[in-house]
């Protein structure tokens, strides 16, 4: 009846009352289907479930705890929130980067996440800014599993 038209990559379609449109990303194939996925690959997201994520820029520092099964974060903390920005002189300094790491070691502590991994981004090194806010959450209980490439 209705053909799926394509535009720039996104198709719309009509579900089965043909009452609504539903529209959806082509979805990339794998090159390789019969490709070996390894228990490793499998699993770590159940064995190690909370990631660390940390972002600095100029002006800002922030990190959070995502659960990555279901994506959701469970501790955010940064240096643009009102309660945080009052009480440091500078909000992008290592100061606020051992801040930041305590005030959500204790938020993570609050939702019982007692354990996280991080893996930093490709541009990213894991020294100054970033190495303070992971050695404050590991100072203030937190134990994080660094994996470097």
């Amino acid at each position: 009846m209705f053909s799926p038209r394509s535009f720039f990559g996104v198709e719309d379609f009509l579900d089965d009352d043909n009452s609504r449109p539903y529209t959806y990303q082509k979805e990339k194939k794998s090159k390789n289907p019969h490709k070996h996925v390894s228990f490793k690959q499998r699993t770590i997201a159940f064995m190690e479930p909370f990631t660390l994520d940390v972002f600095i820029s100029k002006r800002f520092v922030s990190a959070s705890l995502t659960h990555r099964v279901t994506s959701k974060q469970v501790a955010v903390a940064g240096t643009n929130s009102k309660d945080i920005k009052a009480a440091l002189k500078s909000r992008s300094d290592i100061p606020a980067c051992l801040a930041i790491g305590r005030i959500l070691a204790e938020r993570a502590r609050e939702a019982d996440v007692y354990t996280a991994s991080y893996t930093p981004r490709e541009r990213d090194k894991f020294e100054g800014k970033i190495r303070a806010v992971v050695q404050s959450l590991i100072d203030n209980g937190i134990d994080v599993k660094v994996y470097l490439n």
